[in-house]
């Protein structure tokens, strides 16, 4: 195995695991394929983390949490209306998973294997985008846009409402021809029935 001249880190070894499970898929990738493509013995890799289970957890909350993170920015940005920044958000994490879908199908692929092994990662993602969601609905209510006695619910029915252009099971429809006027559809309706 050659020596390697950088300090391993836990942001190394998954992004080496993430060239590995491109190049292997879930089924194939071990933690020895991770270990000989960083140069290091796979203890090392163990030193970080300690199971492969928690390797591939880890690995999908950090693909989990870029959507997130590209998400927050539209969340934080209180001086635009409620309204444009809920329509740029459900356009931003529908353009999101599309990206991905269409840009590295085969990781796209074994990330979806990955999501149903790791329950819990995917319900605090979720919970993290009905809480970004929830932040909007809350700061269209204070303002007089939005009518809704529940921020909370009503964020967790646009997530719902919203699901065949985010949910990865709809990837497949997701370059049909017709997709952004019916996205576009689907947002104005709910647009319409939250203002005041």
């Amino acid at each position: 195995m050659p020596p390697t001249s950088e300090t391993l880190t836990a942001e190394r070894i998954l992004e080496a695991t993430e060239e590995v499970l491109r190049r292997h898929g879930p089924a194939k990738a071990t933690v020895v394929d991770v270990a000989r493509a960083l140069g290091v013995s796979h203890g090392s890799v163990y030193r970080h983390f300690r199971t492969k289970a928690a390797l591939r957890e880890a690995v999908t909350k950090r693909w989990l949490d870029r959507t997130s993170e590209a998400l927050s920015g539209i969340v934080a940005d209180e001086a635009r209306a409620p309204e444009a920044r809920l329509r740029d958000w459900l356009a931003a994490l529908f353009e999101a998973k599309r990206r991905k879908a269409g840009d590295d199908p085969e990781l796209f692929a074994t990330y979806s294997v990955l999501v149903g092994e790791t329950g819990e990662v995917v319900g605090e993602h979720i919970t993290d985008l009905t809480t970004q969601l929830t932040r909007i609905v809350r700061a269209g209510v204070d303002n007089g846009a939005f009518t809704t006695p529940d921020p909370a619910g009503t964020a967790r029915a646009l997530f719902q409402a919203t699901g065949r252009f985010h949910d990865p099971c709809y990837a497949h429809e997701w370059e049909q021809p017709g997709v952004e006027e019916e996205f576009e559809a689907v947002v104005d309706l709910v647009l319409r029935g939250l203002r005041a």
